[in-house]
């Protein structure tokens, strides 16, 4: 008995359709390949954004430890100090050339870092004195010192330049190094960032 050859209507296929096909399939994988670069595009990097909005010295204190901490695992640290979290970032009043609101508002507004006062029991200055020395009996890095280790770690610090105008502070005030920047700047880091804070 002759054994009889049966062609399935699907591997009956000529040579141009199959050429056809392939074409097709190689538009696809181009088309994928250019949406996966673009994706990949938009992929946060290794960096945490952080607004420092707070003068308080205890959030002042965990924001900088986060910050040291993240720069220790090799992400790339951004902190955006605005309106009372200047105060931190600040070294010393300059009270030439301001205006009669500005004065009052220096007045009543730390000098430096050392000057914050915790955000609870505070105690007119007490508070503040307390929870340092519990940190040094504690063997915990003063807010100084962890200003200096994110620094040294190559944390960036940046200062609102519109905060700065309003409360009447100038460049000369605020640490070395320390960056001016605007919102924009802030958003652009923080789209780019796997993490950002507010403080």
């Amino acid at each position: 008995m002759e054994s009889q050859q049966v062609l399935r209507p699907e591997l009956d296929i000529s040579m141009a359709s199959l050429m056809q096909r392939i074409a097709a399939l190689e538009e696809r994988a181009t088309a994928a390949e250019q949406r996966v670069a673009e994706l990949e595009g938009r992929m946060p990097l290794d960096k945490l954004s952080m607004v420092v909005f707070s003068g308080d010295l205890d959030k002042v204190l965990a924001g900088f430890v986060i910050a040291s901490g993240a720069a220790a695992m090799g992400l790339e640290v951004t902190m955006f100090f605005t309106f009372w979290g200047l105060g931190a970032i600040r070294q010393k009043k300059d009270w030439g050339g301001k205006d009669i609101k500005e004065l009052m508002l220096q007045m009543m507004a730390p000098g430096s870092s050392t000057q914050l006062l915790p955000s609870k029991m505070a105690f007119m200055g007490a508070g503040s004195v307390m929870l340092r020395q519990m940190m040094k009996e504690k063997d915990v890095a003063s807010l100084e010192d962890l200003i200096a280790l994110s620094r040294e770690s190559g944390v960036r610090i940046v200062a609102c330049g519109m905060s700065m105008d309003v409360m009447g502070v100038k460049q000369e005030e605020l640490l070395p190094d320390v960056e001016l920047g605007g919102v924009a700047m802030f958003v652009g880091e923080a789209q780019e960032s796997k993490v950002s804070l507010f403080i």
